[in-house]
């Protein structure tokens, strides 16, 4: 399981990722991160909307889901960024967990790459 210290909640916090964020998708998420250079350690929270899945108790179950392939993909070694996993696919409760991972890995090398602008 991902450790408190890695993620954020609260409205404020989210709303300055989706204004001032980058955003990256696949066929299964989006992801908008921002750079936190107040912070020494990258911050993730995970949405998922009941526009995807009616039911709390299988938002939940996309939420632990995700949380724990973030852990197990090592997402936490990248930079001080906030990071924000918006689920856009109700099908990320019922994939493979190693696809999910493998997702991850692909987004999250996105993230560390510099930009060639």
């Amino acid at each position: 399981m991902l450790a408190y210290k890695y993620r954020f909640h609260g409205h404020g916090s989210l709303r300055y990722v989706y204004k001032n964020g980058q955003t990256i998708r696949s066929h299964l998420m989006t992801i908008k991160y921002t750079h936190n250079k107040r912070r020494k350690n990258p911050r993730f929270s995970v949405v998922v909307s009941k526009k995807v899945l009616k039911s709390a108790v299988g938002r939940n179950r996309i939420r632990r889901r995700v949380y724990e392939a973030l852990y197990q993909t090592r997402a936490i070694d990248i930079k001080p960024h906030d990071v924000v996993v918006i689920i856009t696919s109700q099908d990320v409760k019922n994939i493979e967990f190693d696809e999910l991972k493998i997702v991850f890995d692909n987004l999250i090398s996105t993230i560390e790459k510099p930009n060639t602008n």
